[in-house]
C-alpha cells in the first residue's frame, strides 16, 4: 500500500467513480475511507464515525466478521477460481446454492443462479423471463412493467425498468417495452393521495389500465423491490404487494421482487416480499448474500419457473446467459459462511428493534426541524429522510444544503447518503441502540447546521 501523502496526492485524478460527475469528484476530493471494524468507518485522517449507510446497505454483518473472511482465505488457497459455465462446477458452488435455497426456501424459491451483483442479478431475470414465456408457446409476451422510483440497477435492462431518470436520460434510447406504473409513495403521486391503502388501490387500477391498452399476451413481467430503497425508502401499504402479485397472476404475468436491498434482513425478516405475505416468481439478490466481502449476486427462480426450463425437450430451455465469474469458488464461499452468519446472529431480529429506534428517533427529529417534510421507514434498518426547503409546498432543497448536513453529520459521527435531497439510512444489520445513538446525534447536527 503506498503512503498517505501518495493517496492524497492522486485521490480523484485517476478513477471516475460511480454515480457522480467526474469534474464534481475531481473538485470536491472523495473521502478515502482506510479501515474499518464493526460497524465504525475510519478515513484517512484517523477520523472515526458509525457507517449508517452499511457500504451501500450491504454490510450486513459489519466489517469484522471473520468466519467470512476465513472462509474467502481458505477457499483462495483450495481454488481460487474455475468456471461454473455447463460441463464444471466446484465444490463451493454446490454448497452455496444449497445454503441460499435453504435461506428462501419460504419464498417458494426452488433453482439459483449466481451472478456477480444486483444489476447481473435483474438482467438475468429479465432475461429469462421473456425466455419462460417463449418455452411455454408464448414468445410475444416482451414488455415490462416497473414503478417510478424503483431502482434496477445500471445495466441496459435494469436501466430501462428503473423508474428514476437520472439513471435513464443519458443513456437513452434504453430497452423498448418497458412501462411504468405510479410509485406507492404517500408524499408525493399523481393521485394526491395520503392514504396508503386508497394509493395503493389507484395503482392496481392503473395497472390494469396499462394491462389492458398493452395487451396482457405482450407483458412478460413485473418488477418491483418489496420496499423502494434508492427512491428514497418507500414504503407501500401492506395491501400493495398482494394487489400486484394477484393481478399478475390473473393475467399471466411473471412477478420479480428486487431483494438487493430487501433480502438477508434488512427488512426486519428474511425477504421483503416475505414481509408483504408473497411468494414471488423470480428474486434478485446481491449485497447481503455475502455483506459486501465479495462481488456476488444471484437470481432465484420459484418451482413455476424451474419446471418450464426443466422439461423442456426442445432444446430451447438452454440458458445462453452467465458471467465469467457466476458461481465463483472464492465469492461462493462467502455466500455460505454469510448465511450461515446471518442465520446464527438472527440479524433480522436486531434490524427490527433497531430500525424501529431509528426511525422513531428520526421522527422526534422532525417535530423539531421544519426543513424534515417527511420521514419513511419503520420496516428494519432502512430510514429515508425527504429534506424540503418549504414544508408546505413540499419544495425539494437546494444541494448546497443536502451537502453541508451530510459534511456535518459526517464530522458529528455518522455517514450517511444523500440520494437527491432524501438522507439515505441503512446501517449493519448487527448496530447496537448506542451506535444508533450516535446516528441520531450526528443527524441533529446536521440538521442544525442547515
Amino acid at each position: 500500500m503506498k503512503d498517505d501523502n501518495f493517496l492524497k496526492e492522486n485521490n480523484a485524478r485517476h478513477l471516475w467513480h460511480p454515480m457522480g460527475h467526474p469534474a464534481d469528484v475531481q473538485a470536491n476530493e472523495p473521502t478515502i475511507i482506510k479501515a474499518a471494524e464493526g460497524v465504525h468507518i475510519t478515513d484517512i485522517d484517523g477520523h472515526s464515525v458509525v457507517d449508517a449507510v452499511g457500504g451501500l446497505w450491504c454490510v450486513n454483518l459489519g466489517y469484522s466478521n471473520n468466519v467470512i473472511k476465513e472462509a474467502i482465505a481458505k477457499q483462495l488457497y483450495d481454488l481460487p477460481y474455475y468456471s461454473a459455465f455447463a460441463g464444471a462446477t466446484n465444490p463451493a458452488a454446490i454448497e452455496a446454492s444449497y445454503a441460499v435455497r435453504e435461506f428462501f426456501k419460504e419464498d417458494g424459491v426452488a433453482r439459483v443462479f449466481f451472478t456477480s451483483g444486483g444489476s447481473d442479478s435483474v438482467e438475468t431475470c429479465l432475461r429469462l423471463a421473456r425466455q419462460y414465456h417463449r418455452l411455454r408457446g408464448e414468445p410475444t409476451r416482451t414488455k415490462f412493467l416497473s414503478l417510478k422510483k424503483g431502482y434496477h440497477g445500471t445495466h441496459f435492462g435494469g436501466a430501462s425498468v428503473n423508474g428514476n431518470n437520472r439513471f435513464r436520460t443519458a443513456y437513452e434510447p434504453l430497452l423498448a417495452g418497458c412501462f411504468h406504473l405510479p410509485s406507492p409513495y404517500t408524499y408525493h403521486n399523481p393521485f394526491n393521495e395520503t392514504d396508503g391503502a386508497v394509493l395503493a388501490q389507484n395503482i392496481a387500477a392503473a395497472m390494469e389500465d396499462e394491462i389492458a391498452f398493452q395487451g396482457a399476451s405482450t407483458i412478460a413481467a413485473f418488477i418491483m423491490e418489496p420496499i423502494q430503497g434508492a427512491g428514497g425508502v418507500i414504503v407501500p401499504d401492506a395491501s400493495f404487494m398482494r394487489l400486484m402479485r394477484e393481478i399478475c397472476d390473473r393475467h399471466g404475468i411473471l412477478l420479480i421482487s428486487d431483494e438487493v436491498i430487501t433480502g438477508f434482513g434488512r427488512t426486519g425478516d428474511w425477504s421483503g416480499a416475505r414481509h408483504w405475505g408473497v411468494q414471488p416468481d423470480m428474486m434478485s439478490t446481491a449485497k447481503g448474500i455475502t455483506s459486501g466481502y465479495f462481488p456476488v449476486g444471484a437470481a432465484l427462480m420459484s418451482e413455476k419457473v424451474a419446471d418450464v426450463f426443466e422439461k423442456d425437450t426442445t432444446g430451447e430451455g438452454a440458458i445462453y446467459h452467465g458471467y465469467t465469474y457466476s458461481a465463483h469458488p472464492v465469492g461462493a464461499a462467502a455466500v455460505t459462511a454469510c448465511l450461515s452468519e446471518t442465520l446464527r446472529l438472527d440479524t433480522k431480529t436486531n434490524a427490527a428493534a433497531r430500525g424501529t429506534q431509528l426511525y422513531e428517533g428520526v421522527l422526534q427529529l422532525a417535530d423539531k426541524y421544519d426543513i424534515i417534510g417527511d420521514v419513511r421507514g419503520g420496516h428494519g434498518l432502512m430510514t429515508g429522510i425527504e429534506i424540503v426547503s418549504d414544508k408546505a409546498s413540499k419544495t425539494a432543497m437546494d444541494m448546497a444544503t443536502m451537502k453541508r448536513i451530510h459534511k456535518t453529520a459526517y464530522e458529528a459521527g455518522a455517514m450517511v447518503r444523500l440520494g437527491g435531497h432524501n438522507v439515505l439510512m441503512s446501517p449493519p444489520l448487527t448496530i447496537t441502540d448506542d451506535e444508533v445513538n450516535v446516528i441520531l446525534g450526528a443527524l441533529d447536527a446536521g440538521f442544525a447546521a442547515a
